[in-house]
Parts: structure tokens; C-alpha cells; sequence
């Protein structure tokens, strides 16, 4: 699995540029796209083994795609639908952040 947590500071308030709102936004599509393949590997999977690691990689990335959509919103860069969404799961039929 790939980790695609970028190197910038998310958390720290002070005027966003160009270069840093592309980043988060990059990093919560990549972010979105694992989930997806985390998905589709656990659909595809018999073994016990690998049914439980499955489970573990979709949290994990749930739990990465919710930290980022929530760093995002508090840098209002997501639109009014997304933040009103009850778990990322959700979101992942919203495509209007990322275009």
C-alpha cells in the first residue's frame, strides 16, 4: 500500500497558497483512490488472513481520508455538500472538490 501523506503543515494557520491548497487536495485524491483499491482488494480476497488485513488497510485509509477532509475544511477548501457529510465514505460520491 502506498502512503501519500505530503511533507506540508496542514495544521498551522497562515495564508494558504496555490502550492499547498493543490497538495491537500492531491493528497485527499490519492487518499480516495486507495480507499478504492482497499475496497475492491477485500471484495476480491477468500482468505481469512487476508480478509483481516484488508479490514485493517480500509480503516487505516478511512481514518487518513477523514484527517485530510477535515484539514481541508477548516481551510474552506471543500464546497458546502462535503462538509455536511457524515463519514467519508460518503464523500466518495462527490467529486466536486477534487475538480
Amino acid at each position: 500500500m502506498k502512503w501519500h501523506f505530503s511533507q506540508s503543515s496542514y495544521g498551522k494557520n497562515h495564508t494558504l497558497s496555490s502550492v499547498e491548497s493543490t497538495s491537500i487536495l492531491d493528497d485527499i485524491e490519492r487518499t480516495r483512490l486507495d480507499l478504492e483499491l482497499a475496497y475492491s482488494g477485500f471484495d476480491n480476497v477468500t482468505d481469512p488472513d487476508l480478509i483481516d488485513c484488508y479490514i485493517y488497510e480500509v480503516n487505516a485509509v478511512l481514518k487518513r481520508y477523514k484527517y485530510l477532509l477535515e484539514q481541508a475544511a477548516k481551510m474552506n477548501m471543500l464546497p458546502d455538500e462535503v462538509l455536511y457529510t457524515k463519514t467519508p465514505v460518503n464523500v466518495l460520491t462527490c467529486q466536486a472538490f477534487i475538480e
